[in-house]
């Protein structure tokens, strides 16, 4: 099966990521959801430790006929792991669990304030990136005052904050930091799960005019605007559906219709409290 490429972005290190993949959160059957993906043409998967299925996928990889080294994996680290020593065994254990000589994003998957420990997590980060144990490494759910802690603390800017995004949440200072500091923007949750997002007036009505489901007009938003977007779905139609985003584009005044919905903002934890896996 022919399928189209993938556009890429340039981290910050000059390693290429695919703009679209599989987010793998709490996805029933992780193992034959990759084969589907990898066969749909997703080339990006994205795990956690905390969801439980880096073996799942690990396998996923080995039975999918596809070299590996074709994939660009992304897995994050849990909450309970945070700290230099406890990171440093983590990512160990999940390059074991994924079975694969080198993860191509490796992520603090929360910044866990009250805990205070991310600094020391990202020393950990730092030495598994300069070991050559992962190509890339940065963070998850990071807020402007955390970006410029580290960056007041470390040389090793992240590569990539892997933050909530979409239309009713559009994050606009804090992509703008990105920017200067030269952090790709990556979304979860980009099409605003459980909001009811994809069902407002706006939506519908501009899905119609490009002749796309609401789900399509919206990941064409994140993609027009550089960031890495990671769709999840166990459905394998929904999953090729994702995929087929390739072939059209927003104009300015399409974009700025979403870009003005502002609404229902956050649907997922806020990370100054979340503390939990």
């Amino acid at each position: 099966m022919t399928v189209p490429a993938i556009p890429t972005v340039t981290l910050n290190n000059g390693v290429l990521m695919p703009q679209l993949g599989c987010g793998m959160f709490r996805v029933p059957d992780a193992y034959e959801v990759v084969l589907s993906a990898v066969h749909t043409g997703y080339r990006l998967i994205d795990t956690a430790r905390s969801y439980g299925n880096e073996a799942e996928i690990g396998g996923a990889i080995r039975d999918c006929g596809l070299d590996p080294a074709s994939l660009f994996v992304t897995t994050k680290l849990a909450n309970s792991d945070q700290g230099y020593d406890s990171a440093l065994q983590a990512f160990d254990r999940s390059l074991e669990l994924l079975g694969l000589p080198v993860i191509d994003l490796y992520l603090i998957h929360w910044p866990v304030p009250a805990r205070d420990r991310y600094l020391d997590t990202w020393r950990a980060l730092e030495q598994i990136y300069r070991s050559g144990r992962a190509r890339a490494v940065g963070v998850c759910n990071f807020t402007i005052e955390h970006l410029d802690r580290l960056a007041d603390n470390s040389d090793l800017v992240p590569a990539v904050n892997q933050i909530e995004l979409h239309p009713g949440y559009p994050q606009t200072a804090l992509r703008s930091r990105h920017a200067a500091l030269g952090i790709i923007t990556e979304a979860w949750s980009p099409l605003g799960r459980g909001s009811a997002l994809l069902d407002r007036a706006e939506v519908l009505a501009l899905a119609r005019q490009t002749g796309r489901t609401p789900a399509q007009t919206v990941l064409r938003w994140h993609l027009d605007q550089g960031h890495v977007v990671i769709p999840k779905s166990g459905n394998g139609r929904r999953l090729r559906s994702n995929f087929d985003v390739f072939d059209f584009s927003l104009d300015d005044t399409q974009r700025s219709v979403l870009d003005a919905l502002k609404e229902p903002g956050r649907v997922g934890p806020d990370p100054l409290v979340f503390a939990e896996h």
